[in-house]
């Protein structure tokens, strides 16, 4: 019904077996997605591919950019930059990023790890004291079931 080799759609209807007013409706709505679509295309343009924002660049795409304009000189660097479709401040932004993430941790970090090492220490030490304990109560009662209570001596006094 449509193209270069366009039949009826009363030819097609025969040779398918599909009613023609289907095959009429079914063309109607492919027009009507393809005007939409079209519609659509025509109020949003499509980006050009260097103007991308600069929230959709992934990190190692930011590295790159950092890193190959870290080797241009001025002239070359704005040329660079039209080219990627970035501002010099947000080259900047992305540089300054990057050198905060190379920095050492923070001292506040080494301290923490410090408290935990010795908060783990106290547990390890805590663990040790109660299975010693545990041990020793087993052992008592090991001790009396075989032995019984031999700690009393005195006969059981009577009432009489």
């Amino acid at each position: 019904m449509v193209g270069p080799d366009a039949r009826s759609a009363n030819d097609l209807a025969r040779e398918c077996g599909i009613h023609r007013s289907t095959l009429s409706r079914w063309l109607q709505k492919a027009h009507g997605s393809l005007d939409a679509m079209s519609k659509r295309k025509r109020q949003r343009p499509l980006p050009e591919p260097g103007s991308r924002r600069p929230e959709d660049w992934s990190a190692e795409e930011r590295l790159r950019v950092v890193m190959e304009a870290s080797q241009l000189k001025d002239e070359e660097l704005g040329a660079f930059l039209r080219r990627e479709g970035l501002h010099e401040a947000t080259l900047l932004e992305w540089r300054t990023a990057a050198l905060e993430g190379l920095k050492p941790p923070p001292a506040g970090r080494s301290a923490q790890a410090r408290r935990v090492r010795e908060l783990e220490k106290q547990v390890r030490r805590k663990d040790k004291a109660l299975a010693e304990a545990a041990a020793l109560l087993v052992l008592q009662k090991k001790v009396q079931a075989i032995w019984g209570d031999e700690d009393d001596d005195t006969e059981p006094r009577s009432d009489e």
